[in-house]
């Protein structure tokens, strides 16, 4: 269980950037599959290099970054369907991670990653473990609720809510997708990143079906703490993501078949999207709006942007005529 639970928090990582396309701009990013990967090629190819292992962090975080830009860029610039562009850069970056690591796989057995000091002092062994990838975890959390509060962040949820009314107001919705693309990418290769150093390999083929595990986590953990603020919603997709890996251990330990994890997957998916619906809960959250109206803003609901936060938000993308970009 204890494994169950340090898998959990290094996941939660890439459940943060799943958050920020599913929830935040309420786009269906399948890149996650591909850049995942991307990310621990990066760091494992890195590393058997001679680069520190820390620095490796950062150059994962910008190729999975990149990843999402071009994701975004099909979809933008290039008009194509957001499903498609997703599948479409996620089935290039099974070529080019294959490129990257120069083989399918990358052991990293005998080198230096950033759990060798934490090894040697002893930390890498259960509670240890657990304290120091929740905390990262946590850490990044509580910096993504802060982005999500900054100017661009507002717009960027604006974007997911209602993209014709923020338009209205001169924000570049296009520019607000690629950035949100390339910000989850970009925490979606950290996270292969910190897998690969963690299980001491990169795989082409680790990040396969990922998304289903990204959105377990960010549908379990909202529907049972909610969405009520966005800090709630955030510490609430971290949760889910050890929920989510406990109920895959708990599934394994009543002795079902470890082939059919993706089917376990799925049913839990399809259960956290299957049971808020049903009357009873619908009743209670109807109850609960009711009681408190501003408590029913939910994550990526913000109210519309003042005309200056709109124009500060412009003002860092690139300058395109106000609504132009449709």
């Amino acid at each position: 269980m204890t494994t169950a639970i340090e898998l959990g928090v290094i996941y939660a990582i890439m459940a943060l950037g799943v958050y920020v396309t599913f929830r935040i701009l309420d786009f269906p990013d399948l890149t996650v599959d591909g850049s995942f990967t991307t990310g621990a090629a990066v760091a494992a190819i890195s590393i058997t290099h001679g680069v520190d292992p820390y620095l490796t962090f950062l150059m994962a975080f910008v190729a999975g970054f990149l990843a999402g830009v071009i994701t975004g860029l099909l979809h933008t610039k290039g008009r194509i369907n957001g499903l498609l562009a997703g599948i479409l850069t996620q089935i290039a970056l099974y070529s080019i991670n294959l490129r990257i690591m120069a083989g399918p796989n990358v052991p990293l057995l005998g080198e230096d990653t950033a759990l060798t000091p934490l090894d040697d002092a002893g930390l890498t062994s259960g509670l240890g473990t657990i304290a120091i990838f929740s905390a990262v975890a946590v850490l990044l959390g509580l910096a993504l609720v802060w982005f999500l509060h900054t100017d661009i962040g507002l717009a960027m949820q604006a974007t997911g809510d209602n993209e014709k009314m923020i338009r209205s107001y001169g924000v570049n919705t296009d520019n607000q997708k690629i950035l949100g693309l390339a910000l989850s990418n970009g925490l979606v290769g950290l996270s292969g990143a910190v897998v690969a150093q963690y299980q001491g390999f990169a795989d082409v083929g680790m990040g396969i079906g990922l998304i289903i595990a990204g959105l377990a986590s960010v549908i379990l953990g909202q529907a049972i703490f909610g969405t009520r603020t966005i800090l709630v919603a955030v510490m609430a997709v971290i949760v889910g993501s050890v929920l989510y890996r406990v109920a895959i251990q708990l599934a394994l330990m009543a002795g079902l078949d470890p082939n059919d994890m993706k089917l376990i997957s799925a049913v839990l998916v399809v259960i956290a999207l299957v049971v808020p619906q049903m009357p009873f809960f619908r009743r209670r959250k109807a109850l609960t709006n009711r009681a408190d109206p501003s408590g029913a803003v939910a994550a990526g609901a913000q109210a519309p942007p003042s005309p200056a936060v709109a124009e500060a938000a412009t003002g860092t993308a690139s300058a395109t005529t106000p609504g132009g970009d449709r």
